[in-house]
């Protein structure tokens, strides 16, 4: 079964009155584009952390974060006095020097500067112990977003199963078409000989030519290699995860049979099977850029 790129996965546990928490997500790209925001307490581990994303992910663009949180909701968020101090005389001189109005509430402009109120992040002395915990949470984010990642997967795969149905469909199709056409050919050409009037022609070089010109239009060839495209494919995505490359590289030559299709296609019925054909298959393009 196929994976999706697209993945989201979140985990926490809690360690000696602060919660420890980890966020990943994953959006598709064509190698493992990894960014990490790590706590500094952890920055020690950020090495291992990437290993273990880049294990077990493979490919993506992928966003780590790894923080901690105060448990106590009681606990406030210190206030920084002497900066406080230092902004309010800045803000009195500015004021007094330039002529601006000194503002209503200073409380509230103070506290939204920065560092004024510090995170509530825990900042201590990594333990082994807690570091544990911590690389436990981490790994628990990773399998969530890889549960996430199979979900999505399996959708995936049902949407190209209806699109290969679709294609299939739309090509069997055509073969009415197909077979009509060579005795349509024949006729117009017979016809509009006949329309010239004292014309001499050999017919056996005449037949000649048409059985030339009917083979340059035959998409039997055309036909087949279409049809083992799509039986590719659908192997291809039994084969397991880390297919999307090659599921693209087929995407493409499918492309190309149904383009030849419709270049060789003289009949506006022919014709409008084709666009219909190409609409399923940009689908498949669309949505195989999200495939492992």
């Amino acid at each position: 079964m196929i994976l999706s790129m697209t993945g989201y996965g979140k985990a926490s546990a809690a360690f000696q009155g602060k919660k420890i928490i980890a966020e990943v997500k994953s959006l598709n790209s064509k190698a493992l584009d990894l960014s990490t925001r790590v706590a500094p307490a952890y920055r020690e581990k950020e090495m291992e952390v990437r290993a273990m994303i880049t294990q077990a992910l493979e490919r993506g663009k992928v966003e780590l974060n790894l923080w901690t949180e105060q448990q106590d909701q009681a606990a406030a968020s210190p206030i920084n006095g002497e900066l406080v101090a230092a902004y309010y005389r800045q803000m009195l001189d500015l004021s007094a020097k330039y002529g601006i109005p000194e503002p209503d509430d200073y409380w509230h402009t103070l506290t939204r500067m920065p560092d004024v109120l510090t995170r509530g992040e825990v900042q201590q002395e990594l333990t082994e112990e807690e570091w544990v915990v911590a690389r436990d949470v981490v790994q628990q984010a990773i399998d969530h977003l890889m549960a996430f990642r199979r979900q999505e997967g399996a959708a995936l795969q049902k949407k190209f199963e209806e699109k290969l149905d679709n294609i299939a469909a739309l090509l069997a199709s055509i073969e009415p078409y197909e077979k009509g056409r060579v005795e349509k050919i024949r006729q117009r050409i017979t016809e509009g000989l006949a329309a010239i009037p004292d014309v001499q022609y050999d017919k056996n070089r005449l037949e000649q030519e048409m059985i030339y010109y009917i083979e340059k239009l035959d998409i039997s060839e055309e036909k087949q290699r279409l049809a083992n495209h799509l039986q590719y494919f659908r192997h291809t995505m039994e084969e397991g995860h880390g297919q999307g490359k090659k599921l693209g590289f087929i995407a493409q030559e499918m492309g190309r049979e149904i383009n030849t299709t419709g270049s060789k296609s003289n009949q506006a019925e022919m014709q409008n099977i084709v666009v219909k054909m190409k609409d399923e298959l940009e689908q498949i393009k669309e949505q195989v850029l999200n495939v492992m």
